[in-house]
């Protein structure tokens, strides 16, 4: 099972304020665990709205509103994807969050091809797994 563990965004981090070392550590100290224990997909901060903007489709149009974004508690600050055999396991590592006071997580599934049923057809998974691997490829190091 994957799930993302989303970062709630906050005054703070939408005001700019950057993590301080101590954070940064025990975050980092954090990740080393979820990647030993095999768990960690992926993971990454995101900078506050001001760098970011909106896409909606209004009547068949694109509208692009460039942030900030005045909901600070709407906003995600950053995330991690992990893959864990249940929920409770999830619920394990975000008991384990380093973060601090206030921090607000958000735990959410993430689709996998059987969630689908039939509707996912043999043809439709073989070029999800062909795109999935020209990702990696992609990017690998």
């Amino acid at each position: 099972m994957r799930f993302m563990i989303i970062v709630k965004g906050n005054e703070d981090y939408e005001g700019g304020a950057m993590p301080t070392e101590e954070q940064l550590n025990a975050m980092g100290k954090y990740n080393e665990e979820m990647v030993k224990a095999g768990v960690m997909v992926a993971g990454e901060g995101l900078h506050p709205s001001s760098k970011g903007a909106r896409v909606t489709f209004p009547a068949g149009k694109v509208s692009i509103t460039d942030g900030p974004f005045s909901e600070a508690k709407e906003l995600i600050g950053g995330f991690s994807i992990i893959k864990v055999d249940s929920r409770e396991e999830a619920y394990d590592w975000l008991r384990r969050w380093p973060g601090a006071e206030g921090d607000e997580l958000e735990l959410r599934q993430i689709f996998e091809a059987e969630d689908f049923g039939d509707a996912f057809t043999p043809e439709a998974r073989a070029t999800e797994e062909r795109l999935r691997e020209e990702v990696a490829a992609q990017h690998a190091q």
